[in-house]
């Protein structure tokens, strides 16, 4: 050390010295990044790795699981050598660095992987295997109503005759036939008859599966009853005091507004649904306002910004008369919309749907508080995060991504907006954000709506323009109001305003539904281009600006190129695919041919359902009993037969002696599909589907190879849950 404490230059210190500032200029650099641009990147690989799990063949078994948590733990180490290994000169930063952030992402994968395992083996439930008649007897949790407009009935604690606990399911859903009594209340002990059956398996390969729903809720079967509901042990415990207290309430509003405007304003305040009939649910979803009656986002956030802005002006004129409170009254009113979402959320029953829209307003008024930016792409990162963690299946939810791909494109275009308003009229600011924002939230959900529906509201942009106003002004505020006048017996006139915009909202849908061409059907997309849309959407968003902007090419560039590459591949892969030539029902009640015309189906009665999914997925609009009458099928109703390709046919035997008429049937290039079991195996000279070969394959679809017919059962293809 030279006089005056200053550090004499050692040997090689002065050429390390760059490297060091380097070093810290990259560390730097990388901590900026972590904190600004990666956490976004958190549930999208969070969301590969569970979508990877329900892709693949076969549920990983033990060995797999350890493989991967080793594999977990490897990653762990690179990430955390690869810093260290640059500073020694070992590895290049820019090898470093991508070496810690593939780790990273490779291990946030095996995280999403281990997070749907392990909720897949938490929700594990005894599935019913078998057709069942007899007393049933649970305990009453939820109602509602079918797409056939039938009250249902979801029991769980179930008790089946003759049949052992460890076979039994935990919950059961019954469709009432004849429902004329009063329905009981939450929370009570019944008993009925009624006939069960396993969760339905897919209308064709292809399809949705239903059983992978069912299995995530629980629900190990479902079927329906015809006889009276008997009260075995009236409810008990404070949580179904809450819940009778909550469908008191939407019997309340019901009985207060009347007819099907009380049923929607219900709905909307309490989650009940089972007022609503088939006939008003149609024209909303011809109209695009079937989103507003489930709870989810945009009521949340409806009724924590009316409640945040009504506190906050309050605290303001209170301060401004001097009443004694804090300057930062925003994050007092913060609060309180936080507590009034969280009652909003117990009102309206807790569904999946509406847990998942109070944790994304949660997140925003939480980082009110603590004073960051309520509306950015992190935030929305960290909701969606939570969300997989606590229920990563929601990632197969069409109400997941609907709602996150309008939450980021209102966010993507804020900003523009914000540059853009100052210049207008400020009363048009208002009519032209409400225009914009409706526009760009339509134009982000409509491919997945469409994807995931089948079809299009032509005039849903209209719809939303005339009716979300209303909901925001009228409906949610006077629901606010009403709930804290209800006590003290005032709650009268804020029914009558919420009764004034859901009538205006029924009237709108009636209106557009009845526009020519309102809704147009599309044919069902294959099953890569949902995952290919939001992949590739995600990838386009997160790297699009760094990607644009950068001058030379980067890794940024390459992954908006590349998220770009995946939407163009879905859209190509959707408009040129085919629907099969021939569709078996796993009953053998249905069969249906295409033709130029159509998809012609053998009967005009029976498998409606099935048929009715048939031809929604072919994007065709025509009834069955339409379908039937298409030239292609010949011979009575018990024995139909049509041509195909190459020589061969097929016939279609159903009723009485089904199984007796199918030997003389069976002839060479012949497909043989009948609604009865054969009795033993044979070596038949046809290919036979009969019952119990149907009920192994479930669904099949058959197209015409070089060889001949090529059959595929749903069963071949999926795998089943558990």
């Amino acid at each position: 050390m030279a006089a005056g404490g200053e550090i004499t230059a050692l040997p090689g210190f002065a050429s390390a010295r760059p490297a060091l500032r380097h070093a810290s200029v990259r560390l730097a650099r990388m901590a900026a990044a972590l904190r600004a641009g990666l956490f976004a990147w958190v549930p999208v690989c969070l969301a590969a790795g569970i979508a990877l799990w329900f892709v693949l063949p076969v549920a990983p078994g033990r060995a797999a699981w350890i493989m991967l948590a080793l594999s977990a733990v490897a990653l762990l180490a690179v990430g955390r050598l690869a810093l260290p290994w640059a500073e020694r000169g070992r590895i290049g930063w820019a090898l470093a660095d991508a070496m810690r952030i593939g780790s990273m992402a490779l291990l946030l994968v095996i995280l999403g992987l281990g997070l749907i395992g392990l909720r897949s083996a938490m929700v594990a439930a005894p599935v019913m295997e078998w057709r069942y008649y007899g007393p049933v007897e649970g305990r009453l949790v939820e109602i509602d109503r079918s797409a056939r407009d039938r009250i249902r009935l979801t029991l769980d604690r179930v008790v089946l005759r003759d049949t052992a606990p460890g076979r039994t399911p935990t919950k059961v859903r019954l469709s009432l036939m004849d429902q004329t009594d009063p329905l009981p209340p939450l929370g009570q002990r019944v008993m009925l008859t009624g006939h069960l059956g396993p969760p339905p398996a897919p209308a064709s390969p292809g399809s949705f599966d239903f059983r992978w729903l069912a299995w995530f809720e629980g629900l190990g079967a479902v079927g329906y009853t015809r006889t009276p509901i008997m009260t075995v042990e009236p409810a008990s415990g404070g949580l179904w005091a809450m819940h009778q207290a909550r469908m008191a309430i939407s019997r309340a509003i019901q009985d207060g507004i009347g007819g099907q405007e009380g049923a929607v304003a219900s709905a909307l305040m309490t989650g009940d649904r089972s007022g609503i009939e088939e006939a008003t649910n149609e024209v909303m979803r011809a109209s695009n306002l079937y989103h507003i009656i489930s709870i989810s986002g945009l009521h949340m956030s409806m009724l924590a910004g009316f409640v945040y802005t009504a506190l906050r002006m309050a605290l303001v004129l209170a301060q401004g008369l001097g009443a004694p409170l804090p300057q930062a009254v925003h994050k007092i009113a913060a609060l309180g919309a936080l507590l009034a979402s969280a009652a909003y959320l117990w009102l309206s029953g807790g569904g999946v749907a509406t847990e998942r829209a109070f944790i994304m307003v949660a997140v925003m008024l939480l980082a009110i508080m603590a004073d960051r930016r309520a509306i950015s792409l992190r935030t929305i990162a960290l909701a969606a995060t939570i969300i997989l963690v606590y229920s990563p299946e929601a990632v197969t939810h069409p109400g997941f991504q609907m709602s996150f791909a309008a939450t980021v494109a209102l966010i993507l275009s804020a900003g523009p907006w914000s540059k853009v308003s100052p210049h207008l009229p400020f009363w048009l600011r208002p009519v032209a954000m409400l225009l914009v924002s409706s526009l760009v939230a339509s134009v982000a959900t409509s491919p997945l709506a469409a994807a995931h529906f089948n079809r299009m509201a032509q005039y849903g942009l209209l719809a939303n323009l005339l009716v979300v106003p209303v909901m925001g002004v009228l409906v949610m505020p006077a629901g606010v109001i009403g709930a804290l006048l209800a006590p003290v017996g005032l709650a009268g006139p804020a029914l009558w305003v919420m009764g004034l915009g859901t009538r205006w909202m029924l009237r709108v849908a009636e209106w557009v539904a009845g526009l020519g061409g309102a809704v147009v059907a599309l044919p069902l997309p294959p099953a890569p281009v949902i995952p290919l849309m939001c992949f590739g959407a995600t990838l386009a968003v997160l790297c699009w600006r760094q990607g644009l902007t950068a001058r030379r090419p980067s890794l940024m560039g390459g992954g908006f190129l590349a998220g770009m590459a995946m939407l163009a591949a879905s859209t190509a892969i959707w408009l040129t695919a085919s629907r099969p030539l021939l569709l078996i029902a796993p009953e053998g009640e249905a069969v249906g041919l295409m033709t130029p015309l159509g998809r012609a189906v053998s009967k005009p009665s029976g498998g409606a359902f099935i048929v009715s999914t048939w031809l929604q997925e072919d994007g065709d609009t025509a009834t069955q009993e339409a379908s039937a009458a298409r030239p292609a099928w010949q011979g009575d109703k018990r024995d139909r037969m049509a041509a195909l390709p190459q020589g061969w046919d097929i016939w279609h035997l159903t009723g009485k002696g089904a199984a007796d008429r199918a030997p003389a049937a069976c002839q060479p290039r012949r497909i043989v599909v009948l609604s009865e079991k054969l009795p033993a195996p044979a070596d038949w000279p046809c290919i036979m589907l009969d019952l119990g070969r149907l009920r192994a394959t479930g669904a099949v679809t058959v197209e015409m190879g070089e060889d001949g017919p090529v059959l595929r059962g749903v069963n071949d293809m999926l795998r089943s849950p558990g």
